[in-house]
C-alpha cells in the first residue's frame, strides 16, 4: 500500500514538473516565433487578464474533478446568464453596481445549489445534470438579454473589476512603482517562506530536499515574480482583476492543501465507499463542489462582462472547455482524487500562452482549437497510461 502511494506521488510530481517545463518551452518558443512581441509589457499584462476567467473557473472545476473525474458543462451558460443579468440590471434598470454584483453572485450560487442538489442528494449523474443545465441556463440568459447585445458602461462596476491600481505620489511617473514594490515584497516572502518551511520540517524530523534544490527553486520563483512585476510597472501596473484572480487561487490553494475539509474532495475521488465508512457525508461533498462551481461561474460572468464591456447570447460559449482543459493539462487525474491549484494555474497559463502566441502570429481560431485539443488529449493520455501502471485505472 505504501509503495502504491509513493508511486502515485512520484507520478504526479513528475507530471507537475513536466508541465512546468512544457510551459517554459512553449513560452520561449512563441516568444521567438512572434519576434519577442509575446514578452512586451502590454502582452504579459493582457495574458493574465484574458485568462483570468479560466483560472477562476478552473479552481471550482478542480473540486468537481477531484470527486471522481466529474465535470460541470454548464459554467459557460451560467457566465452568459449572470453576465447578461448584470448588464441588464445596470444598463437597463440603472441599478446600483454593488447591489447588482451581490444579486448576480447570489444567482450564480443559486444555480450551483440547484445542480448540487440533483447531483449530491438525488444522485443524477453530473454529466447529465450539467448538460441539461448548459441548455437551460443558456436559454434563460438569452431571454434575459432579449437576444440582444447589452453594453455596460457604469464606471463603478468597471473599476471594481478592470481598473489598475495607482498609489498617489508613488505612481505619478511613467513607471508604476507600486508594481515593483509588490514584486519585491512577494519575492522576499517566497524566500522567507522557504526558510520557514525548512526549519519546521527539520524540527519535525521530516525528510526534505537539499538546501541547494529548495533555495534554487525559491530563487527562480522570486526572480520570475520580480521580472513579471517589472514588466507590469512598464505598462499600467497591477490590475484589480489580477488581484481578484490571485485571491481566488490563494484561497482555494489553502482550502485544498491546508484544510481537512479540502482533503475530503480527494478522499471522495480516491475511494468514495471508504470515505463514507469513515463518517464523511459524501453527498454533502458533491453538493458543495457544484454549489461552489456555480458561485465561481457567477464571478466569472462579472469578470468577463467587465473586461469585454458587453454581453450577448454567445458569451461564455466553450468557456467550460478551457477550465476543464486547464485542470487536466495541469495534472488533475481523469479518475479524480489528485490535482492541485498550482497545477491548474500552470495548465491555464499554458493554454493562455498558446492562444496569445498564435493570435499574435495571425493564426486563425480553427488551428487554435486543433492545438489546444491536441495538448488536452496528450495530457489525458499521459494520465490514463500512468494511472494504469500505478494500478489505479
Amino acid at each position: 500500500m505504501k509503495t502504491s502511494k509513493n508511486s502515485s506521488a512520484a507520478v504526479f510530481n513528475f507530471l507537475r514538473k513536466t508541465m512546468v517545463i512544457a510551459l517554459a518551452v512553449v513560452f520561449v518558443l512563441f516568444a521567438f516565433l512572434t519576434d519577442w512581441r509575446l514578452i512586451y509589457a502590454q502582452n504579459l499584462s493582457n495574458l493574465m487578464l484574458q485568462n483570468g476567467y479560466v483560472l477562476v473557473m478552473a479552481c471550482g472545476m478542480l473540486l468537481c474533478i477531484l470527486t471522481g473525474g466529474n465535470i460541470d458543462l454548464s459554467v459557460g451558460s451560467v457566465i452568459c446568464l449572470v453576465g447578461g443579468l448584470a448588464a441588464v440590471l445596470i444598463s437597463d434598470f440603472s441599478m446600483n453596481a454593488i447591489l447588482a454584483i451581490v444579486i448576480c453572485l447570489f444567482v450564480g450560487l443559486l444555480v450551483g445549489v440547484w445542480q448540487g442538489y440533483w447531483i449530491g442528494y438525488v444522485r443524477i449523474p453530473p454529466f447529465i445534470t450539467t448538460l441539461g443545465g448548459m441548455f437551460i441556463f443558456r436559454g434563460i440568459g438569452r431571454l434575459v438579454l432579449d437576444n440582444q447585445t447589452v453594453a455596460v458602461q457604469d464606471s463603478t462596476f468597471l473599476n471594481i473589476f478592470t481598473a489598475y491600481i495607482k498609489v498617489p505620489g508613488l505612481d505619478d511617473g511613467e513607471t508604476v512603482l507600486s508594481a515593483l514594490v509588490v514584486g519585491v515584497v512577494a519575492a522576499v516572502y517566497v524566500i522567507l517562506n522557504t526558510v520557514k518551511n525548512r526549519r519546521e520540517r527539520a524540527k519535525m524530523g521530516y525528510r526534505q530536499n537539499s538546501v541547494a534544490a529548495d533555495y534554487l527553486k525559491a530563487g527562480l520563483i522570486a526572480a520570475l515574480i520580480l521580472i513579471y512585476c517589472y514588466m507590469l510597472s512598464q505598462y499600467r501596473g497591477i490590475s484589480v482583476m489580477l488581484v481578484w484572480v490571485l485571491a481566488v487561487c490563494l484561497i482555494y490553494n489553502f482550502i485544498t492543501a491546508k484544510t481537512a475539509f479540502g482533503r475530503y474532495f480527494y478522499a471522495v475521488g480516491g475511494n468514495e465507499k471508504a470515505t463514507q465508512l469513515s463518517g464523511i457525508n459524501t453527498n454533502k461533498i458533491y453538493f458543495i463542489a457544484y454549489a461552489n462551481m456555480g458561485l465561481l461561474a457567477g464571478l466569472c460572468g462579472l469578470l468577463n462582462v467587465a473586461r469585454v464591456g458587453s454581453v450577448n447570447g454567445q458569451t461564455g460559449t466553450s468557456f467550460e472547455m478551457d477550465a476543464i482543459g486547464a485542470c487536466f493539462i495541469g495534472g488533475a487525474s481523469a479518475y479524480g482524487g489528485s490535482g492541485t491549484i498550482g497545477g491548474v494555474v500552470i495548465g491555464a497559463l499554458l493554454l493562455g500562452v498558446i492562444n496569445m502566441g498564435m493570435s499574435i502570429m495571425g493564426i486563425g481560431d480553427s488551428w487554435q482549437y486543433v492545438v489546444k485539443g491536441g495538448v488536452l488529449l496528450l495530457a489525458v493520455i499521459f494520465d490514463v497510461v500512468t494511472s494504469r501502471k500505478s494500478g489505479k485505472g
